[in-house]
């Protein structure tokens, strides 16, 4: 994966499978067709993707591949590039939503609403025990106002959010801010809604758009 030309930023990108109530999750068609769709209509500029990985939709049985995911793109691109040159971004879908939704932050607690894809349901759990109690909050370092306002200039539909939930978005947001943090990397989550609400090409044209604009601002 990668383009060639002047130096990139290299991007991770997660998605997940279907849940309870989502049995067609609109992130996993995203981010499984990804670099394909940016091979067809060309590259943005600025953008190199190192990997596109589809998360199960449990707390522990995400944590796994996503620190796989964190720890390849640490070991393998810091090697090759700046460390400030790489960003973990995660799509979630909230089912209830409208628009696009660029999450500022994630908070170290687990209280999910229905059990996971592994029948995990915790309740006011600290993500992180050692992180403190559960309004211990962590904040992405990207811009996401110039983000926001530079998406919404293209058209979308988009909204800054203070608030991933508790379910299994935020506790992947969390885990992987927490990593970016020790890292001297970046991570962003987004929210997307169903295919039903913004059809499959104008969220796959939302997430070629959103690398490009990121990249732009890294």
């Amino acid at each position: 994966m990668g383009s060639e030309g002047p130096p990139s930023v290299t991007f991770h990108v997660t998605g997940f499978k279907k849940f309870h109530g989502v049995s067609d999750n609109p992130t996993e068609t995203i981010v499984r067709n990804l670099e394909e769709y940016i091979k067809k209509k060309g590259s943005p500029k600025g953008v190199s993707l190192g990997s596109c990985t589809i998360l199960e939709t449990a707390g522990q049985g995400a944590i796994v591949p996503l620190y796989q995911t964190l720890q390849s793109a640490t070991s393998n691109d810091i090697q090759q590039s700046d460390s400030s040159k790489i960003i973990l971004l995660h799509f979630g879908v909230n089912s209830g939503a409208t628009r696009f939704a660029i999450e500022q932050q994630a908070v170290n607690e687990a209280t999910f609403r229905c059990p996971d894809e592994m029948g995990w349901k915790p309740q006011k759990v600290p993500i992180i025990p050692s992180d403190g109690g559960l309004s211990k909050a962590r904040k992405t370092c990207l811009p996401v106002d110039d983000i926001t306002k530079s998406l919404s200039n293209m058209g979308y539909d988009v909204v800054i959010s203070d608030d991933a939930g508790r379910f299994v978005c935020n506790y992947v947001y969390y885990h992987s801010l927490r990593f970016a943090e020790q890292n001297g990397i970046k991570s962003l989550f987004v929210h997307v809604p169903l295919f039903q609400t913004i059809d499959k090409d104008t969220q796959m044209q939302f997430a070629a758009s959103l690398l490009e604009v990121l990249a732009s601002l890294c």
